[in-house]
């Protein structure tokens, strides 16, 4: 047993290193496409592609204070966009009332094929 502990613990780390050379190297991609002023572009036999997405995030607070049933909040426990834009889907809440809450972040995505 102590030798999966180990093993487990040292791919662990492992993990852990390539999650942070992955994060290094997306970001200079990503800083690369930008430069060029480019979404999408071959390099070498590789195709890249950045898709800028916007992801809105909510405030606890702010958002309890927004809504009009403290009951609604017990629905939701904690916000959780999914259930947020099913409860404005179904009309129980609207976007002005969760708007005062709401900071919309840009986030690029990136995706690399081979060719």
């Amino acid at each position: 047993m102590e030798q999966k502990v180990q093993t487990y613990f040292e791919l662990k780390q492992q993990q852990k290193e390539i999650e942070q050379t992955l994060s290094v190297l997306r970001d200079e991609i990503v800083a690369y496409c930008a430069q060029q002023g480019v979404y999408e572009t071959e390099v070498g036999s590789y195709k890249v592609k950045t898709v800028l997405q916007h992801r809105k995030e909510y405030d606890d607070q702010k958002l309890y204070a927004s809504l009009p049933d403290p009951e609604i909040w017990r629905l939701m426990s904690k916000v959780d966009s999914h259930k947020l834009k099913s409860l404005i889907k179904l009309n129980v809440l609207s976007e002005e009332q969760v708007s005062p809450a709401c900071t919309v972040k840009q986030v690029t995505l990136l995706q690399v094929d081979k060719l």
